[in-house]
């Protein structure tokens, strides 16, 4: 019997494949999309996944700014900073923030659906979100997937 046939291999940053995938965010509800997103950028999906390397896709979000939240979330939820000074809290509910800054809220979710770490903050640089239907990554030939059927 030959052992050697049977070694495990492993992913690394060189052996990683990336593909560039766009996902419309138009009436999907954002749970729903933040966590197919992390899924996507992790690299879940692959057969050749592995939890310490990053090898996951580059994930293009477009049309943001239609993204749905369930029951009363765009008045009732709300992002909160703090200034550093007492008394400098500041908060802003989900319809507000959509009105000033669409991706936020985007990438707010999926930021928080990835890991906390040195690994996490580099897979989130693999995110590009924007508000409307255009997007600067044509010459990356990045293919549309429809959420639903991953």
């Amino acid at each position: 019997m030959n052992t050697t046939s049977y070694k495990t291999t492993y992913v690394n940053n060189e052996t990683a494949t990336r593909d560039w995938v766009v996902i419309d965010a138009e009436n999907e509800v954002l749970g729903r999309l933040s966590s197919k997103a992390a899924k996507l950028l992790r690299g879940k999906y692959k057969p050749n996944f592995s939890p310490h390397v990053d090898c996951g896709d580059h994930v293009i979000v477009i049309n943001a700014d239609k993204v749905r939240l369930t029951g009363n979330k765009m008045d009732e939820k709300e992002y909160m900073r703090h200034s550093g000074y007492p008394g400098g809290q500041y908060t802003r509910n989900v319809k507000e923030t959509m009105r000033v800054k669409p991706t936020f809220v985007v990438e707010n979710a999926i930021r928080g659906m990835l890991p906390k770490s040195k690994l996490g903050r580099e897979m989130f640089r693999n995110l590009y979100v924007y508000a409307g239907s255009e997007h600067p990554h044509e010459a990356q030939k990045p293919k549309e997937i429809k959420i639903n059927t991953i």
